[in-house]
């Protein structure tokens, strides 16, 4: 999943180390294997990369995902296929937010922008880099258009090996949008279930 699902998945707010398992929900991907014992003196911060590791494990064997994923192989997205597929759940969890959630989107991104701002210094150097960005851009709520999706894969495709076909990444999203929405609506619940069954009680 792309930033917004597992922000979200962090937890409910009222949760016990919610703002440290927020904190390590965001940064997980720029902290790999045993570098998570930078975090030692964080259990909170190093509970939420766990489990967005749990997360990209079981969205990954999941086999609606797969079936996704299938289908942005066969539309030439290769390897990226799953990046792809993460990028389009945000987009249809951001526009179906509240029904999965009481909290508005713009309340939601608002309140994460300011929690994660505060924390900033705890951020590994890459992503001190891009988070001013994400926040300037509002990333998280643009995830609710499409033209907000085309856009992050236009800039995840400049990072990329040559012929990723992310810059397509929209095109395709409206050309099977149906089928995508359906695998969306048919795999998070299952997925938000799983994240809820590892919160810490309250």
């Amino acid at each position: 999943m792309n930033f917004l699902a597992h922000l979200f998945l962090a937890g409910p707010p009222h949760a016990a180390a919610y703002a440290d398992r927020l904190v390590g929900q965001f940064v997980a991907d720029a902290v790999p294997g045993r570098r998570l014992e930078a975090y030692a003196h964080a259990p909170g911060v190093q509970a939420g990369i766990r489990q967005h590791r749990a997360i990209d494990a079981f969205t990954d064997q999941h086999p609606v995902v797969r079936r996704a994923t299938a289908r942005l192989r066969l539309a030439g997205h290769g390897k990226y296929a799953g990046v792809v597929s993460d990028v389009f759940f945000d987009h249809f969890l951001a526009r179906g937010f509240a029904v999965f959630s009481a909290e508005p989107l713009a309340d939601f991104t608002r309140r994460v922008y300011a929690q994660l701002g505060a924390r900033q210094a705890e951020f590994p150097a890459r992503v001190q880099q891009f988070f001013p960005h994400l926040v300037q851009h509002d990333w998280l709520g643009h995830y609710a258009e499409v033209a907000g999706v085309a856009r992050a894969l236009a800039g995840l495709s400049r990072r990329a090996a040559p012929g990723s076909g992310l810059e397509r990444g929209g095109a395709e999203l409206l050309a099977n949008y149906a089928a995508y929405e359906a695998d969306f609506q048919a795999f998070f619940p299952e997925l938000q279930a799983f994240a809820a069954a590892g919160y810490p009680g309250p």
